[in-house]
């Protein structure tokens, strides 16, 4: 990977991906209506949110909360809140997936993980409580 490809803010680092994966989807036309004014800038403060986020699980999960906990469930919401404010709506399904990846996918599971050790699990464990609550 180049020097210029690592210092791009990290949406363009999948962008390829996403369009192979979901180019045909409604989800990735509201993506790429809602994202289409972004600046670096606002791609950096949408990634922070998300991690500010995951961070708070981290805590959680440090102070040994339970996924199930009040404060994990909620911090479920936040997180689905944010990813619908800032890309596109996060279904509860959309959200079960995610959480899924969140673990199988190691990228992703690396990039949680420094939030601390097991980020990614707990948060991943939250969000498929969270999930089972709505028959999912």
């Amino acid at each position: 990977m180049s020097d210029r490809t690592e210092r791009r803010p990290l949406h363009y680092n999948y962008e390829a991906e996403i369009k192979e994966r979901y180019g045909n989807t409604p989800v990735y036309t509201e993506y790429k209506e809602k994202t289409k004014g972004y600046n670096d800038g606002k791609w950096a403060t949408s990634k922070l949110d998300i991690m500010v986020v995951f961070d708070k699980f981290a805590d959680l999960m440090k102070a040994g909360y339970a996924p199930s906990s009040d404060e994990a469930q909620s911090l479920v919401v936040s997180l689905q809140e944010t990813i619908t404010a800032a890309y596109y709506t996060c279904t509860d399904e959309i959200l079960a997936g995610l959480g899924q990846m969140y673990v199988a996918d190691e990228r992703f599971k690396k990039n949680i993980d420094k939030n601390g050790k097991g980020t990614a699990e707990f948060a991943s464990k939250a969000i498929a409580i969270y999930c089972s609550t709505k028959g999912i």
